[in-house]
């Protein structure tokens, strides 16, 4: 699906999980703290707009929920911290208020290239088929790409 070589390699592996690779130009350590530090993870998560972080407790069975801001659209997004491994993974739960109660598992894997580059690699699952189709025709490849761009930028930063 991917149409350059910055996009994440998006694919489904059945009709209930979405499989999701990226690499980046930072090294395992750097990667991590933009993902666990909520001040890191402000500036880029949300493709780069305001996100007001309305509950972030990083441990497991804490909760999470932010709502981006892009002009006069807001968009909310929430879950709960089922696993968390420091610089290894994170496994939780991610819902859209555009599709509420379409919940799916997402399942982060933090890969050391060994070279100052990390892998990042999340699998998805849905609860359904339809739920699954659902978040792959509303435009989350679009907004997945847009927020890793961020990221390199936060990466790139080097704060």
């Amino acid at each position: 699906m991917s149409t350059t070589t910055n996009d994440a390699a998006i694919t489904s592996t059945s009709d209930r999980e979405v499989h999701i690779e990226r690499d980046f130009d930072a090294p395992l350590d750097r990667v991590w703290d933009a993902y666990s530090r909520i001040e890191q993870l402000s500036r880029w998560w949300g493709r780069g707009h305001v996100v007001d972080v309305e509950r972030w407790e990083f441990r497991k069975g804490g909760h999470w929920r932010f709502v981006e801001h892009d002009g006069d659209q807001s968009y909310g997004f929430e879950g709960r911290f089922r696993e968390i491994a420091p610089k290894e993974r994170i496994v939780q739960s991610f819902e859209w208020d555009g599709m509420p109660a379409h919940i799916s598992i997402d399942a982060t894997t933090f890969v050391d290239l060994g070279d100052g580059r990390t892998r990042v690699v999340t699998d998805s699952i849905f609860h359904t088929a339809e739920e699954c189709a659902g978040m792959l025709a509303s435009g989350m490849e679009g907004g997945l790409n847009d927020s890793y761009r961020a990221l390199d930028a936060l990466l790139a930063d080097g704060r």
